[in-house]
């Protein structure tokens, strides 16, 4: 029996501080933490926690420093001594956990003082858990990992270790918070807020020591279905008065908890249209019971017409987010923060990036993102996100002289501050993500939100290092699985942008035309002459028309587009030929070969590792590696044979097409 994997932080990642002598100064549950890490790592490994004398490392929280962040801390080498301060404990956390990922190079040489502080102020993880196992998505909705670490058999688990464990990793990557339950909210899990928030409060003891506060996902309808009043109409005074009363209570037991999750008005979830009222009106009436103890209300943009016609080409799920809320923007409450989907359709693999991040100056945004991988394999593949991660956040709406993504988001351009946050891909199963390798897109998520500006290769890179340790062998072989992975996926999946293309049950697997009629209004449009959904303003849905400059003009001709979002922009002839030099029929046949191909390489590359790597790892990723395989080569015959069957033109190298 595999017992539980130590993912990113075995006793190996520990060596360098102790082997070594170790002095801890502060007070606080989170220094607290770090002492007590210190003194694991020293019986492991022989160094000492030591009070006086000499020290190689002194890790120091020291309130009265000058420092503003609690968050930041300073490091440095001086002499034989490393020193890590910051004013308060999380901080410290940090600190500790940047000289671990350093290794041996923390202690060689000197280095002058230098200040780290994150980039982003909220860097969030949600939970889509369900306390009851819900009969159509199980125990965590797009869970790809088994049940929750949270809830077993309809109540929070009587063992938190597994919880425990988890903070512990999120705190070693600078996660600061995390949502606890689905943002689709079922009859149990809204009890959470009432009655069950005695567990909530067993679950905020176990996240607290890591400096990470938990929110909680709410239903809109709650006063109804909670409170007993005949309507949840925000404007109503005695609706305001239960959200006042209620959360007052939620503070009474938890005084650091977040505050809540909200998704309304969306794919059948209530919300404020039921009253007339819009999304302001909704999200303001939490905000104002929370702002008296500094919480504040997550209120997810994903809303969208999920009953569409397929007949109508004039309703178009891509502006949505900006149709409902760009109107808003200076309407929100300073306590809100506007969760926007990075992309304006749902986590494919290859999208523009939303225009509401760019059309709202005077709200809070958090830009969210799906580490849980729904649409990009599943934790059955290999697909490191980090770089497609990595391009997002630096993206620049207006262009390239102007604010990226992540200073929109940090309130570094002309807005005030969000976030970025993620959906958590992680499960009860031993490796923590199913796939072992998918445990790389946690940590990447939680480096990248603490600095956006790293490379992917030097994530993956330190991820390879903590896990695995420095084997040259296992280094050059897990960069030749994971490096180019995402593109990979897209090779060998929907093309050019256009997404979906996926089996609409479990959004597993190919099926071409599988959403093409479908009311969920995620479609292709290919016939016998092209493919591509045609969002111009000349001609389509005026979907570029919500970009700013220069982006909005990009995109609306087919000469200037990107490739890669072609057909999320337009509809083109087979034979149109794109800037790689290529048709885009050609495209289609090519990419899919290559990325099934490219698959195989990864087989082989992983194959080398073996006896180099724990037994149970090698054998779970070998085993996935084959379903991949599989899958890929399902998807290379089923995409290629239907455009062949559709456009009659037949493929330039003769290859086999069914």
């Amino acid at each position: 029996m595999i017992g539980v994997h130590p993912a990113w932080l075995p006793a190996s990642a520990f060596r360098a501080i102790g082997s070594r002598r170790t002095r801890v100064l502060g007070e606080g549950p989170v220094v607290a933490t770090v002492r007590g890490e210190v003194e694991a790592a020293a019986a492991e490994h022989g160094g000492a926690l030591v009070d006086d004398g000499p020290a190689d490392l002194e890790l120091v929280c020291a309130p009265d420093d000058g420092e503003t962040d609690p968050e930041a801390f300073v490091v440095g080498r001086a002499g034989t001594t490393t020193v890590v301060r910051a004013i308060d404990g999380p901080g410290l956390l940090y600190g500790f956990h940047h000289v671990v990922r350093q290794g041996e190079s923390a202690f060689t040489g000197e280095a002058p003082p230098q200040r780290h502080a994150p980039r982003q102020p909220v860097r969030m993880l949600d939970h889509w858990d369900n306390v009851d196992v819900h009969p159509v998505m199980g125990q965590v909705e797009r869970g790809y990992a088994g049940g929750s670490i949270f809830y077993a058999d309809g109540a929070v688990r009587a063992d938190l270790s597994r919880a425990r464990a988890y903070a512990r990793l999120l705190g070693s990557i600078g996660v600061n918070r995390v949502g606890l339950n689905n943002v689709n909210v079922h009859r149990t899990e809204a009890r959470l807020l009432t009655d069950l928030l005695p567990e909530v409060v067993r679950l905020a003891e176990v996240f607290r020591p890591h400096g990470i506060r938990v929110h909680l996902s709410v239903s809109f309808a709650a006063p109804i279905t909670l409170g007993g009043l005949p309507t949840a109409d925000p404007l109503d005074p005695d609706v305001r008065d239960w959200w006042a009363r209620t959360t007052a209570r939620v503070y009474a037991a938890i005084p650091d908890f977040g505050g809540y999750v909200v998704k309304a008005d969306s794919e059948g979830q209530p919300g404020p249209f039921a009253y007339g009222r819009d999304h302001a009106d909704g999200a303001n009436v939490l905000a104002r019971a929370l702002s008296p103890f500094d919480g504040t209300v997550f209120w997810r943009a994903f809303v969208y017409d999920h009953h569409q016609d397929w007949r109508d080409r004039s309703t178009d799920r891509a502006r949505a987010a900006y149709d409902h809320f760009a109107p808003l923007d200076g309407a929100f409450d300073p306590n809100v923060v506007l969760q926007v989907k990075a992309g304006p359709m749902d986590f494919q693999v290859r999208e523009p990036l939303s225009p509401v991040i760019a059309a709202m100056p005077r709200t809070r945004l958090a830009v969210e993102s799906q580490v849980t991988q729904e649409y990009t394999g599943q934790q059955k593949h290999v697909c490191h996100l980090v770089p497609q991660w990595r391009e997002m956040l630096g993206f620049r709406p207006w262009g390239d002289d102007g604010p990226t993504v992540a200073d929109i988001a940090a309130g570094r351009a002309d807005g005030p501050a969000g976030g970025v946050v993620a959906v958590s891909n992680v499960g009860d199963d031993p490796f923590w993500t199913g796939h072992p390798l998918a445990q790389a897109n946690l940590f990447g998520f939680g480096r990248l939100a603490w600095d956006d500006r790293v490379a992917p290769e030097v994530v993956l890179d330190e991820w390879i290092g903590l896990t695995f340790g420095g084997t040259t062998a296992v280094r050059e072989a897990l960069h030749e699985v994971m490096g180019g992975s995402w593109l990979t996926y897209e090779r060998y999946t929907a093309p050019l942008g256009v997404g979906f293309m996926v089996n609409p049950g479990d959004h597993y697997g190919p099926s071409v035309d599988g959403y093409e009629y479908s009311r969920w209004g995620t479609y292709h449009f290919a016939d016998r002459d092209g493919v591509g959904v045609d969002r111009t303003r000349a001609t389509g849905t005026g979907f570029t028309g919500q970009f700013p400059q220069p982006w909005r003009e990009v995109y609306e001709s087919v000469e200037t587009c990107p490739d890669e979002l072609l057909l999320f922009f337009h509809h083109v002839p087979y034979g149109h030929v794109l800037h790689s030099g290529t048709t885009v029929i050609q495209h289609i046949y090519d990419t899919h070969f290559a990325g099934r191909d490219e698959v195989a390489r990864m087989v082989e590359a992983w194959a080398k590792v073996e006896g180099h790597v724990p037994a149970g790892v090698y054998e779970r990723v070998a085993g996935l590696l084959a379903e991949q395989l599989r899958c890929a080569t399902e998807w290379r015959d089923q995409v290629n044979t239907y455009f062949w069957r559709k456009s009659g033109v037949p493929d330039a190298h003769a290859r086999t097409i069914h």
